[in-house]
């Protein structure tokens, strides 16, 4: 035994203890309203934080003393400074690197511990509406920041004509739209566009169909049930997947289902997270994150359905371009891409 690779490894288990107790921490600053109290990222005593939300002023003293020790904020003489850096990722929804909404996917996978338990004993299957509820809730707070910063700027003109058949006036799928996150922001952006987000979890077309109403473009984007597989109509200019493909249990079938509904002309816009072809190239910070949760959701998810190919949230672009091939599709390409997300481009 090399007892300094012991001890290296140790201290990164106590680390990594520790950011699982701060994640915790994000969450309850989050519901709490701590990180907007504090985002003018002027120096506040617990006393003085607790003025302003109402809380017990000893157990923010303790909160905060976590984000010193943590670097998620400065501390001098008794007062707390939640930086304008941090501020960004902690406090601002509107921020493209907001992250302490989706604290709460995390959450549900302590939560659902013991079904994956059960799953790993058993077929591999846990469905998708199976988890706690935080996981949807959670899971379209971390993704919309991402399609906010990127979708309309950068994404939708990296695929070929697209952007100018939605300025004309495009029939467009949002395919496993969960909350509707990506739907609303496409409605709000391309007026003269039609839209439905279509998902098999009947929560979370609800949930879709009241933020349509709450984002102004009920009118353009409308939402309902089926699956990758069968949802209803033809001749769409657009078919979009927002990090759902990986998680269904045929790609293969979705994907001949979006052929057979796209127009001649038609694309596929396909958003996966970021992956290599290969392990040894995706042992990254963003690879560690999405193995450990394609273990409780995404590969779970796959594997309660037919076929149950479990492709994984590192399924990497040489299988995802396979998928697509079986399916009929002849072009398949990146588009662009950033470090949570490749931009695929699919047509026949």
């Amino acid at each position: 035994m090399d007892e300094s690779k012991l001890n290296d490894f140790m201290g990164k288990l106590v680390s990594d203890m520790g950011g699982a107790a701060m994640l915790a921490n994000i969450i309850l600053g989050d519901e709490l309203g701590l990180y907007r109290a504090m985002a003018d990222s002027q120096p506040v005593s617990p006393q003085e934080l607790a003025e302003r939300t109402g809380c017990n002023a000893r157990l923010l003293r303790e909160w905060l003393s976590a984000h010193a020790a943590s670097g998620y904020m400065e501390h001098d003489n008794g007062r707390f400074r939640l930086p304008e850096e941090q501020a960004l990722a902690l406090a601002v929804e509107d921020s493209p690197v907001y992250v302490a909404g989706g604290a709460s996917v995390i959450a549900a996978l302590f939560h659902d511990k013991d079904k994956v338990v059960k799953a790993m004993r058993g077929d591999g299957g846990l469905p998708w509406g199976d988890h706690h509820p935080c996981m949807f809730s959670g899971t379209e707070r971390f993704f919309r920041p991402g399609y906010r910063a990127h979708l309309v700027d950068e994404w939708l003109p990296a695929l070929s004509g697209v952007v100018d058949k939605l300025k004309a006036g495009a029939k467009v799928a949002d395919v496993g739209c969960g909350h509707g996150a990506s739907t609303v922001i496409l409605a709000q952006a391309f007026p003269a566009s039609r839209f439905i987000g279509y998902d098999y979890h009947a929560p979370s077309i609800e949930t879709a169909t009241q933020r349509a109403r709450e984002g102004g473009v009920a009118d353009r984007a409308s939402f309902a049930q089926a699956s990758a597989k069968d949802y209803p109509g033809a001749d769409f200019d657009l078919i979009c997947y927002f990090d759902c493909l990986h998680d269904m249990g045929d790609p293969v079938g979705a994907a001949r289902h979006a052929y057979q509904s796209l127009k001649a002309d038609g694309s596929v816009l396909l958003v996966e997270p970021f992956a290599n072809d290969h392990l040894d190239d995706n042992m990254t910070p963003v690879g560690r994150l999405f193995y450990s949760a394609s273990t409780f959701i995404c590969t779970p998810n796959s594997l309660s359905q037919e076929v149950g190919l479990g492709l994984g949230a590192q399924a990497g672009e040489a299988r995802l371009r396979k998928v697509f091939e079986e399916a009929g599709f002849t072009q398949f390409r990146r588009a662009t891409e950033t470090p949570f997300n490749l931009i695929l481009e699919a047509r026949k």
